[in-house]
């Protein structure tokens, strides 16, 4: 069959349309891979600045008691850690700045509380300053805040309790109140195939709580009920090379994109060996969740969640090394879900080789196994850290239902995990995954999983 000239010209302009967008696709992995070295070897810097770091004692008296706790000397040990931030996330690019730790003790020579303010520069949202704070009075109780403002879009105020002292220890109460806006957050549509092509940013400005109680059922169960509360708007994002979510999508396909709040009621049935619930390095946990929405308590609509999870820590070698599993299932049920509100994919505790909310859609399967292997233990001015390296492999996939999921839409993401363990309650983590958009750098607090 024969072209004629306008045919030619339109299919040589497609083509060259394509072959501009891989080669512009092939650039951006080749300066992601320089960029994960450059952060490789950022994390290296950082340890070995660890070492200017000091020690002092002050009066117990001029400390208050929620920063010391019961077990305390008259003296109390602090110490104090300058450390520069350097991080990366597929959404929010790189951030870099300095922070100082303040890390005090008590007796048995366990972390108390520690405090960190920091200030940090990011080229999408400008000038932040933060200040993180953790403090553990008592083992059965625990106390968490983050105040964090930047020159531009993102905000984040949170403040997390968590008491496990009443009852003889048998009620576990939980509460959790927030204020945020990220104006890094990305949407590529619904769906296991959702193109990179279609990315869209805009910043999700919220607001609400989550609280719970939980009472133990004999040794390893515990039911707990909870009720969650969320007010989302969606507003102009700060990443200005990518189209605005509303510019691109309506309402009509994407539910909750004018903004949206949700009032859930919360029932959950857990089961639980684990030695440590922050930083076990033994035993397993399970866990089936029922989360219903509903209009007449002031949500968007009617809607449930249902969720399952087990995961696994087994140890060898006096626990040097720990297999760890974790398998979750997590299904949405309802029309007009608002899309936040639908079982999501990606980030840090998901799939990490990609940013957060990378992918969406009705269900999700989500499977990951990691190694953690304890390098050495380090005493550096009276903290004693566990150093970990973790290989992992993250596999996935978002669906509109079990029954749909093929083995093609299924994410393989392996990547590489170091941990800086205080144990028994902080956990400082670098997470570098590797995902079909290039590799992905996570920093921050806590295991992921």
């Amino acid at each position: 069959m024969n072209m004629n000239s306008t045919q030619k010209k339109t299919t040589d302009k497609t083509i060259d349309t394509i072959g501009t967008q891989y080669y512009k696709n092939q650039y951006a992995n080749f300066y992601s891979i320089i960029r994960l070295f450059q952060h490789i070897r950022a994390v290296l810097c950082v340890s070995m600045l660890l070492l200017v770091g000091c020690t002092s004692y002050i009066p117990r008296k001029n400390l208050p008691q929620t920063l010391t706790g019961i077990c305390a000397d008259d003296t109390m040990k602090l110490v104090t850690i300058p450390v520069p931030v350097i991080a990366s996330s597929p959404n929010e690019g790189v951030t870099s700045g300095a922070l100082m730790a303040f890390l005090v003790h008590n007796r048995q020579d366990e972390v108390t509380t520690l405090i960190a303010p920091q200030v940090t520069y990011n080229k999408n949202f400008g000038v932040t300053g933060s200040l993180y704070g953790a403090s553990y009075p008592t083992p059965e109780r625990s106390i968490e805040f983050n105040l964090s403002q930047s020159g531009r879009v993102n905000h984040d105020y949170e403040l997390r309790v968590r008491d496990t002292s009443l009852l003889r220890n048998n009620l576990e109460l939980n509460g959790f109140v927030f204020k945020l806006s990220d104006g890094s957050s990305r949407f590529f549509g619904f769906n296991a195939r959702s193109p990179q092509q279609m990315e869209t940013n805009y910043a999700n400005d919220e607001l609400g709580y989550n609280i719970s109680a939980g009472y133990k059922i004999g040794r390893y169960y515990q039911l707990t009920v909870g009720d969650r509360f969320r007010d989302v708007s969606i507003r102009s994002g700060a990443i200005k090379n990518l189209p605005y979510i509303k510019d691109k999508f309506s309402s009509a396909i994407v539910p909750g994109i004018n903004g949206f709040t949700t009032h859930a009621m919360r029932i959950s049935l857990s089961y639980s060996t684990l030695d440590n619930q922050i930083t076990p390095t033994y035993g397993g946990y399970a866990r089936i969740l029922f989360e219903p929405t509903m209009k007449s308590l002031g949500g968007a609509g009617d809607y449930r969640h249902y969720e399952v999870e087990a995961k696994g820590f087994v140890p060898l070698v006096n626990a040097r090394y720990i297999s760890v599993f974790r398998f979750m299932y997590n299904q949405t049920l309802g029309k007009d879900v608002p899309f936040l509100e639908q079982s999501i994919l990606g980030g840090e505790s998901s799939l990490r080789g990609f940013g957060r909310n990378r992918f969406i859609d009705n269900s999700f399967l989500l499977c990951n196994l990691e190694e953690r292997i304890r390098l050495f233990r380090w005493k550096v001015f009276g903290v004693t850290a566990d150093w970990e390296v973790a290989p992992f492999v993250d596999l996935g996939a978002v669906m509109k239902s079990l029954d749909k999921a093929e083995g093609s839409d299924f994410e393989f993401n392996p990547g590489v995990g170091f941990r800086a363990i205080v144990r028994p309650n902080i956990i400082g983590r670098v997470d570098i995954g590797i995902g079909k958009d290039g590799p992905a750098v996570f920093v921050g607090l806590g295991y992921p999983f």
